[in-house]
C-alpha cells in the first residue's frame, strides 16, 4: 500500500500535535495534603561578590547570592519560545509561610503569562502583603537536562526544595536578563532568576 503526499503530510501534522500535547499537558492532577503549612521558612539567601563569571549555553553567568529554598508549587509554565526561554525554560510561581497552605492558596486565583505571575482573590485569606513577600515567580536556568525533567514533572501542590544561586545572565551583544534579590518587590523585575543546581520533589517531613 502506498501514501499519498496528502496522507503522509495529514500523519505528520496528527505526529506534531501528539508530541506537542505530550510535552505541555500537566502531568496528573493537582498535588494535595489537605490544609496546614508545609514550608514554615522563608527562603535562605547570601548575597555575594566579585564571584566568577562562568559561560552556559552560550551565555555569561554572574552568580550574585547563594540561594536555597523550600516552598509549594503554586503554579508552573514551560516556556520554549523568546529568548530567554534559551536559559530558562521553565516558571514556577512558588509560596511558602502561610501561602504554602493549600487551605490559603486555594483561595486565591494564580495564573502564569509572560513571565509574570498574577493573582486575583475575591475576599483575602490572609492580608495583601503577606502573599507579595510569601510568594514568587522564579525563573529557573536548570544546570543540567536530568534537572531539567525533574523541573517540568513537578506539580500544583508539590512541595520542592532546591538550591543554587541568583544570577544577572548576558550575552555578547548587551542583552541582560537579572535577578531580583529581595523578597519584597513587586512587579517588573521583581522575580528571582535562579541557576538551579540541585532540584527536588519532597514528601512533606522529609526534610
Amino acid at each position: 500500500m502506498t501514501l499519498s503526499v496528502k496522507n503522509i503530510t495529514t500523519t505528520l501534522f496528527v505526529l506534531i500535535i501528539v508530541i506537542s500535547l505530550i510535552r505541555f499537558w500537566p502531568l496528573g492532577s493537582d498535588v494535595s495534603y489537605g490544609p496546614g503549612i508545609l514550608a514554615p521558612e522563608e527562603p535562605h539567601q547570601v548575597n555575594i561578590t566579585n564571584a566568577p563569571m562562568f559561560m552556559h549555553n552560550d551565555y555569561f553567568i554572574t552568580p550574585l547570592a547563594e540561594f536555597e529554598i523550600q516552598a509549594r508549587v503554586l503554579a508552573r509554565k514551560n516556556y520554549s519560545w523568546g529568548r530567554e526561554s534559551d536559559l530558562s525554560p521553565v516558571d514556577f510561581a512558588l509560596g511558602w509561610g502561610r501561602m504554602s497552605d493549600e487551605a490559603v492558596y486555594n483561595q486565591i486565583n494564580i495564573r502564569q503569562n509572560n513571565r509574570f505571575y498574577y493573582w486575583r482573590v475575591q475576599q483575602f485569606p490572609i492580608p495583601r502583603r503577606e502573599i507579595e513577600t510569601s510568594s514568587a515567580n522564579m525563573h529557573m536556568i536548570p544546570a543540567n537536562r536530568e534537572i531539567e525533567r525533574a523541573m517540568k514533572r513537578a506539580r500544583k501542590g508539590d512541595l520542592v526544595n532546591f538550591s543554587g544561586k541568583l544570577v544577572r545572565a548576558e550575552s555578547a551583544d548587551g542583552w541582560h536578563w537579572v535577578s531580583s534579590l529581595t523578597r519584597t518587590d513587586t512587579g517588573n523585575g521583581a522575580c528571582e532568576l535562579v541557576f538551579v543546581e540541585e532540584f527536588e520533589v519532597v514528601e512533606p517531613g522529609e526534610i
